[in-house]
């Protein structure tokens, strides 16, 4: 009934497997990868014709994660998946990224890449499992992809590079310390197409080891799927590159003074407007057959990118003016927003970013519910781009993918130089308002938000500063490096090579390219310069903050911590939570208690933070043997008082510790609701306190001993 095809091989730790023939047969490739027990479904399916008047490669990547794939049932009211989570949204375009550039150009047809998660086994992240099933399905499914890809992660640990480390390794790398690096990096079996990290400034050496040990290990997995495709792919599909050369020329001929001239202004607002001028003009003088051609928007870019492209390549000039590693002017500004707990506006060239942070309590940490189970995140970075940034119009709404996979990386640059929960017992949120773009918004981004937090007052061990490179690649012997890239170098160049980091190293690196690969030199030079711009970058932020303010906003909230005994921690919170709202309400602080006794008192009054502290620690902490306290009697009997004196705590006054005379009964001298001075004398043999008033001053609060030896010395 089934043509099934399964490979395996020993890959690291764990056995790889890869089957087809069985699951999903009606689409064009079907491929189930599992390593360890972490399974993922790959199914590709594609259109044998383009839409109409098609000029895009219509590529959707999605990758799901079903909660029955750990044992898991959703929360929530409806109790099933909804919208894509952030993992699946960075996942999908950690997939699309690296197979993209992949096809074959001029493919215009609607491909659909779906990979969902079956089984989880909490061990191996499912991320690197669906890339590699996506590329085995796209290879055995005749759609002209010309791959196959791998994947594989790479930590650093304890100065050696480690395959694919376990999911708890990598789930929070500021609790692992001896963890320094997670990345994922994606190629052919020749060249790296795309690299995701998160590090702990890692030095460019270091980083560039962790590339190409990532694609040595990657080898066999390329190996595996061509194995696979020796015997399930199908027949290829019929596809010829268009030849629009022809269409080229003429839109070449009639474009390409004007084109280079527009090219010429340095300004965006009047480049772009003088390049859409001639665009017109070229389509104005083409006839309807050419204007009919799909391949008219090709033919235009292909038009700008020779220009732009072909001058830099000959040593010229780039678009504003600047020279290959040059970075736009700089501006940084901190305290821009009066009511907020920080901001800061940082401008490079014409892309800027208003980065704002507020400080929250433990009750604003972000609950993330994942396959591998519950947790708290502390620290959030939002990244918003409205259509005015660019001087457009357009729809607003949710963030998208893009918005979610920048703010990530942000997030990613930043996280490494947070102090820890303990030093700092904050939730901290960063927005990046984006109000000007022209190239590496996200870069700002992390420039921005490192400034903003440090006004705010975080203790960051570094600043951190972030810079986009890109590349002109013509080939093996003729490319160029380019730092800090505009839109339209990015839009018609080869590469979007990000990386951010502090004067020590490597915090983030995120690798972006258009062809079929790059080599190490290009991704040395690259990283080269990425330093010496990323050094210049931080100069410029120090002159405007250089650290972490020493005081908070005076909006900001206060927080205290405090630890107790666990033993203790029904005693604070009390019987229905008695206790705990009896102090909330009294103080006006806000309390979280944690499960190993820390607590977090929050308030932007200090008063009311000592209060909630003193009240807290009355319940908590024990009295001590010898200590004088004031206390109020809450009972009279015939052999002697009860004294409330610690907290809720009461202890018995002896009649013959009243007075240094003989009393009848304890009314004599004292009536209930007076506020005494007594010392603590011990604990009888049944742990009953033991207190005293005749050997303490009532008006000082002093023992009567001690003054007598003071005064005979």
């Amino acid at each position: 009934m089934f043509d099934e095809v399964k490979k395996s091989i020993q890959w690291g730790p764990e056995t790889l497997t890869l089957e087809t023939g069985k699951v999903a047969r009606q689409a064009d490739g079907s491929v189930i990868a599992t390593l360890g027990e972490t399974s993922v479904m790959a199914n590709v399916t594609f259109a044998r014709a383009p839409k109409p008047g098609q000029d895009f490669f219509p590529l959707t990547v999605h990758y799901q994660e079903k909660f029955y794939a750990a044992g898991k049932i959703p929360g929530g009211f409806f109790k099933r998946e909804g919208r894509p989570t952030e993992k699946e949204t960075l996942t999908s375009r950690l997939i699309d990224r690296p197979i993209r550039p992949l096809f074959a150009p001029g493919f215009k047809n609607e491909v659909l890449v779906m990979c969902t998660v079956l089984s989880h086994d909490l061990v191996n992240d499912p991320d690197i499992v669906a890339m590699i099933a996506a590329s085995a399905a796209l290879t055995i499914s005749g759609v002209p992809f010309m791959g196959p890809i791998a994947a594989a992660r790479v930590g650093f640990s304890n100065g050696e590079y480690v395959l694919n480390p376990e999911v708890q390794d990598m789930d929070n790398l500021r609790a692992n310390p001896e963890q320094r690096l997670d990345l994922v990096v994606a190629g052919t079996r020749d060249a790296v197409m795309m690299v995701e990290s998160e590090a702990y400034e890692l030095t460019e050496e270091e980083m560039l080891g962790a590339v190409k040990f990532g694609h040595e290990q990657m080898q066999p997995v390329i190996d595996l799927i061509v194995e696979l495709a020796e015997d399930a792919a199908n027949e290829p599909f019929e596809f010829q590159s268009p030849d629009y050369s022809a269409l080229s020329a003429r839109v070449k001929s009639l474009g390409e003074d004007g084109m280079r001239a527009a090219y010429g202004i340095i300004d965006k607002a009047e480049r772009r407007d003088s390049i859409q001028a001639v665009r017109e003009k070229i389509v104005a003088n083409l006839s309807e057959e050419e204007l009919a051609d799909p391949n008219l928007g090709s033919a235009l870019k292909k038009l700008e990118s020779g220009i732009l492209r072909g001058d830099i390549i000959r040593g010229g000039a780039r678009i504003d003016g600047r020279d290959n590693r040059t970075v736009r002017p700089i501006d940084s500004e901190v305290g821009f927003l009066p009511r907020t707990h920080g901001s800061a506006l940082f401008t490079r060239g014409e892309t800027q970013a208003l980065a704002i942070v507020t400080l929250g309590t433990g009750d604003d940490e972000q609950i993330i519910d994942a396959l591998h189970g519950n947790f708290r995140s502390n620290f959030m970075l939002h990244y918003n781009f409205p259509p005015y940034s660019v001087g457009e119009v357009g729809r607003v709404g949710s963030p998208g993918r893009r918005e979610i996979g920048h703010g990530k990386l942000a997030w990613r640059a930043l996280q490494a130089v947070l102090p820890a929960p303990t030093d700092f017992p904050y939730t901290i949120r960063v927005v990046s308002e984006i109000t000007e773009s022209n190239g590496s918004s996200s870069m700002a981004s992390v420039c921005g938000g490192s400034l903003s937090m440090m006004d705010a007052g975080v203790p960051l061990k570094a600043p951190v500063a972030g810079v986009a490179m890109g590349l002109i690649l013509e080939d093996a012997d003729n490319w160029a490096v380019l730092t800090d890239i505009l839109g339209d170098e990015d839009h018609l160049g080869d590469m979007d090579f990000k990386v951010a980091g502090t004067e020590a190293g490597i915090t983030s690196l995120q690798m972006d390219i258009k062809v079929q690969g790059i080599t190490p030199a290009i991704m040395e030079q690259a990283l080269a310069q990425a330093k010496e711009g990323r050094m210049h970058i931080l100069g410029e932020m120090a002159k405007a903050l250089k650290e972490g303010r020493r005081e908070f906003s005076a909006h900001a909230p206060r927080i205290e911590t405090m630890t107790i005994p666990t033993d203790k921690i029904r005693e604070v919170i009390g019987s229905g939570g008695k206790v705990i709202r009896e102090i909330v309400e009294t103080s006006g602080a806000k309390v979280d208690i944690n499960d190993d006794g820390t607590i977090k008192i929050a308030s932007a009054n200090a008063d009311a933070i000592k209060k909630a502290y003193d009240m807290i620690y009355s319940i908590v902490a024990e009295p001590e043997e010898g200590k004088v306290y004031t206390g109020k009697v809450v009972k009279l009997v015939d052999f002697g008082a009860f004294v409330n004196f610690f907290g809720k705590r009461d202890g018995l006054v002896h009649v013959s510790q009243i007075a240094n005379k003989r009393l009848q009964h304890p009314n004599e001298i004292l009536k209930e609701g007076q506020e005494v001075k007594v010392k603590l004398l011990g604990f009888d043999d049944r742990g009953k306190v033991r207190l005293g008033m005749k050997m303490v001053d009532q008006e000082t609060g002093e023992e009567i001993a001690e003054k007598k030896e003071e005064t005979a010395e």
